[in-house]
């Protein structure tokens, strides 16, 4: 549903937070996966885990700070900000034992201690694997700004929190977490308490009388905070059959008030009637050349530049002004003899699921598909400020990865396990990293290292720069999914059970 409600920009101030905090996905605005933490150990050690209660031992563990238990599969990547550390999760391993059964889980941990503070529960959709996977429990990352986080649920809302829960009181003016977080079919409200999510208020994707929308699989995207906007993708998407697109009138890409949580903006460039499988990319924010822009990358495979400051419809709506589009799929993976290749093949095209950069005022994107599809073409862009391609490699596969642009570098992971590092104006591939295993997270440039996780749970810590080195491969007890990220001279690695807090010692 499109909005009449004006959008106010003030010089477009960025949220801001502690210099070395990550606050968001990607860190800032950017997206671009850098971070300027110091001191990071190499010669890790992750301990052991208790064969009965899945505890982390740290007797003989090196240079942990300390550990902290999650649910059985993790997906969310880690934020840190304020003396908080955010993740999601499932609730296998329940916190709350009034609360047990399949959720999605929002938990906090104190920074320096990685003491439990407080979780958000929230209940599945009960639509399976067609829009709230089983067990895959929250997959987005909140967005943090002073004492409010901004976060995609897993049941497709968007939603404001306060950072401190309930320890705090409830703030409102949302007051009903104890119904909201219930999953009885009558709506018994569950007993809400001083470790309990405090929820400021809810816009519902979904809902017909907001936008609409039909998420498919999950619903997942890091909102980017640009003044009082908080912009997001919706995961609007296909049905089961993978060929019928129930809401193709739904956008893709909408902003928010992020004190009211009101619509104020919507792309109207109809990504949703093209959409391959889902739209799931978090959108970015900064300067390409000498313009201002969100930089977001489609589930249609189109990289897209919009002017942030919304404009009026013919119907007085308030949308996006699309600047300019790319297709991020070379000509050869659309068609073949004058036919559409098939989607979900070997060779076929791929939407955008790893979120398009920007560095340097250059606009950074990669292709890939879910990894249920396997294999396939990929494809890396460099985007001018004109929408035009600067360089291009089809060196790598699939990604689901978001890129690193460190001193003139570009790292790129792909699902099939090679890490690359390309010069970052002219694409020239340096060297290539193979991990051996697969990659979902992506890749983190922080100390002079480059740092990533793997599905077989090794964390490959390589030298940065244009010569090649391995320094170290370190073996979790569990798969890695999630991506590492570096703040306050700490590193966090979140495998699928335990999110660990690494510091040189």
């Amino acid at each position: 549903m499109k909005t009449t409600t004006g959008l106010l920009l003030t010089g477009l101030a960025l949220s801001t937070a502690a210099a070395e905090d990550w606050p968001m996905w990607g860190k800032n605005a950017s997206r671009n996966m850098v971070g300027n933490a110091k001191n990071l150990p190499v010669d890790i050690h992750p301990g052991e885990l208790d064969d009965d209660t899945e505890a982390a031992i740290l007797k003989d563990a090196k240079n942990i700070k300390w550990a902290a238990k999650l649910g059985s599969q993790a997906y969310g990547n880690a934020v840190v900000a304020g003396g908080k550390v955010f993740v999601g999760t499932n609730n296998e391993s329940p916190r709350d034992p009034a609360q047990k059964g399949d959720r999605g889980v929002l938990m906090a941990f104190d920074e320096k201690t990685g003491s439990f503070l407080w979780q958000l529960v929230i209940p599945k959709l009960g639509a399976g694997k067609v829009s709230d996977w089983e067990y895959v429990g929250l997959c987005s990352s909140p967005a943090i700004d002073g004492d409010r986080m901004y976060l995609v649920t897993n049941r497709g809302e968007v939603i404001c929190l306060d950072v401190d829960g309930m320890a705090n009181g409830n703030d409102g003016p949302f007051k009903d977490e104890a119904r909201y977080s219930s999953a009885a079919k009558d709506g018994t409200p569950v007993e809400i308490g001083s470790q309990s999510a405090d929820i400021i208020w809810k816009y519902d994707m979904r809902d017909g009388d907001n936008i609409g929308t039909f998420p498919h699989n999950v619903s997942s995207c890091s909102p980017v905070i640009v003044g009082d906007m908080l912009i997001t993708a919706t995961s609007n998407g296909v049905d089961w059959s993978h060929t019928n697109i129930p809401a193709p009138n739904a956008p893709s890409l909408i902003s928010l008030n992020k004190k009211t949580g009101k619509l104020t903006g919507e792309e109207v460039s109809e990504v949703s009637t093209r959409v391959l499988h889902a739209s799931w990319s978090s959108p970015a924010y900064g300067k390409i050349g000498d313009k201002n822009a969100i930089v977001w990358g489609g589930g249609d495979g189109f990289t897209y530049a919009f002017d942030p400051k919304t404009i009026k419809d013919d119907e007085g709506f308030d949308v996006f002004k699309e600047l300019w589009r790319i297709d991020c799929n070379p000509p050869e993976y659309r068609m073949k003899d004058g036919k559409p290749i098939k989607y979900a093949t070997y060779s076929g095209p791929s939407e955008i699921i790893g979120t398009t950069i920007i560095a340097d005022g250059l606009v950074y994107a990669i292709i890939g598909q879910d990894p249920e599809h396997g294999d396939g073409v990929g494809n890396i862009l460099c985007i001018g400020p004109d929408g035009k391609t600067v360089w291009n490699s089809k060196e790598v596969g699939r990604s689901i990865s978001t890129l690193s642009v460190a001193d003139g570098l570009l790292y790129a992971a792909e699902y099939d396990g090679d890490v690359h590092c390309y010069d970052a104006k002219t694409g020239k591939q340096h060297w290539k990293h193979e991990t051996q295993s697969r990659i979902w997270g992506s890749t983190l440039v922080a100390d002079g290292k480059v740092w990533m996780g793997t599905e077989d749970g090794e964390l490959h810590i390589l030298k940065a720069g244009k010569e090649y080195k391995s320094l170290a491969t370190i073996e979790f007890p569990a798969p890695i999914y999630s991506s590492a990220v570096a703040a306050n001279d700490v590193l966090y690695v979140a495998t699928q059970t335990h999110l660990y807090a690494i510091e040189k010692k």
